[in-house]
């Protein structure tokens, strides 16, 4: 083996080894949690690294509370309506930044990034008066509006820098041809934009679903919680009281939709990053 050859397998080695370590970071304590929820109570302190039976005790409690299975329809309510209305109002807003030419458009961008850059707890008490002014306190439509806010600055810089990749050409052919701008952005533009619409969408479900302040502060009842709040509020006398397995099962539970919606959509992801490249 040469010198040169030598060094090549050093590097795929090292390559390789640090892939190996960057996907066992990221899926071990899911894992973990996976092993965690099929062990009893009696089993939990006991240190294993693989799963020696199957107990779906944990699982058949978690899924008997009715409060769990009310706050997993809220979280998909919740998480839906907020991707719809980023994603609409999100591709009115880019194609408006995106093409259409006029002054202080560079201003706007840059005011709607720095609006993403606001920490939650910044804006909470402010944004706790204007749920309780609009009636919308302890309501999943309060969810939807506070998540909105912080999931729309986001969708509207992605989309409008894919808008700018479509090519002119389409929109002035459209445009001889008489069609209006909402029928250039929904007829030509659109369908050519799902794999950012695809990318944004499931950034802004992932963020709403996994959301936890504003959902703990604007919701009081145990119908009107989203998942993250209801896992929060499984509670013991103390901190080795706790039943974590339900906890565990609980998570697994909730974790398992993302993960579905991933690989559902893992290549609209990808392409995603090529959107709005043509050929010929």
């Amino acid at each position: 083996m040469t010198r040169r050859q030598l060094k090549r397998w050093a590097l795929r080695s090292g390559f390789t080894l640090l892939l190996l370590s960057i996907v066992l970071f990221s899926v071990y304590p899911f894992y973990y949690a996976i092993l965690t929820s099929f062990k009893s109570s009696s089993e939990l302190f006991n240190v294993s690294y693989l799963i020696s039976r199957l107990d779906f005790s944990n699982y058949g409690a978690v899924l008997s509370q009715d409060s769990f299975l009310q706050s997993f329809s809220n979280s998909v309510l919740v998480s839906t309506l907020t991707v719809v209305i980023s994603l609409l109002f999100g591709l009115t807003a880019a194609y408006a930044l995106g093409r259409v030419d006029f002054r202080g458009r560079g201003s706007v961008l840059l005011i709607v990034l720095a609006v993403s850059m606001f920490p939650q707890v910044a804006v909470l008490s402010g944004l706790f008066e204007v749920i309780r002014g609009l009636n919308l306190y302890n309501n999943p439509f309060g969810l939807v509006f506070s998540y909105t806010i912080f999931t729309l600055p986001f969708t509207v810089w992605v989309l409008t820098t894919f808008m700018r990749q479509l090519p002119k050409e389409l929109e002035e052919a459209a445009i001889v041809d008489g069609a209006t701008p909402l029928v250039v952005l929904f007829k030509v533009f659109v369908p050519l934009m799902w794999p950012a619409m695809a990318t944004t969408g499931l950034l802004a479900f992932i963020a709403a679903w996994n959301e936890f302040l504003f959902a703990l502060t604007f919701t009081l009842t145990d119908d009107q919680r989203t998942v993250p709040v209801a896992i929060a509020m499984i509670s013991g006398g103390s901190a080795y009281e706790l039943p974590w397995g339900i906890i565990m099962a609980a998570s697994v539970l909730v974790t398992i939709p993302l993960v579905v919606l991933v690989l559902i959509f893992q290549r609209r992801i990808v392409s995603g990053l090529t959107a709005g490249a043509v050929k010929g």
